[in-house]
């Protein structure tokens, strides 16, 4: 166990709630690899790899001892990434607060035509006048995602793991400010 919070984290939540950011500050503080579902889900043109070759790419990014994984895909949650998890942080953000992150998020990203992963940008088309659309993404999955977690916590069949439920960013921030840093030269 890494300062009682484990070694193998998942970070959970909403679309747009910041659970790339908060993971990728995890794995830093903790010396262990950051693994974004989303990199791995997709190729090229936001192409969705197949259910097999995702999973076969979430197996091999969480063998290790220790990783921080963001996401919420329950093609390779359940059975690769939830059992060999030790701690899920679940960001259990309002609904405006996810929002308008994601929201101002996507606005930046298509404006600034930022590149994801393997080539793939966000676009004002995209995001804001297709069916594909995040912001919609949003919409249709906000409460499913809470009621899930909020049954994942309770179902005897995570009782291996521990949650850390966080309701807003400045609880995050107190949360993260109180864990160790491990890296070079850092104090805490």
């Amino acid at each position: 166990m890494t300062d009682g919070i484990g070694e193998r984290i998942l970070v959970v939540g909403s679309t747009g709630a910041g659970k790339t950011v908060l993971a990728g500050e995890l794995a830093a503080r903790l010396g262990a690899p950051h693994v974004e579902l989303d990199a791995l889900h997709f190729a090229e043109n936001w192409v969705e790899v197949p259910d097999e070759v995702f999973a076969e790419r979430t197996a091999a990014a969480t063998e290790g001892a220790a990783w921080v994984l963001d996401g919420n895909y329950s093609a390779v949650m359940r059975d690769l990434a939830w059992d060999r998890a030790q701690t899920v942080v679940w960001l259990d953000y309002a609904f405006f607060v996810s929002g308008w992150r994601l929201l101002r998020r996507t606005v930046l990203r298509a404006a600034r035509r930022q590149e994801l992963w393997h080539g793939n940008r966000e676009t004002f088309r995209k995001s804001f006048a297709s069916r594909d659309s995040i912001l919609l993404w949003f919409l249709r999955t906000f409460r499913r995602r809470r009621r899930q977690y909020e049954a994942a916590m309770v179902d005897p069949a995570n009782a291996h793991l521990s949650f850390v439920r966080l309701r807003s960013p400045r609880e995050t921030e107190q949360w993260l400010a109180n864990l160790p840093d491990r890296r070079e030269g850092a104090r805490g």
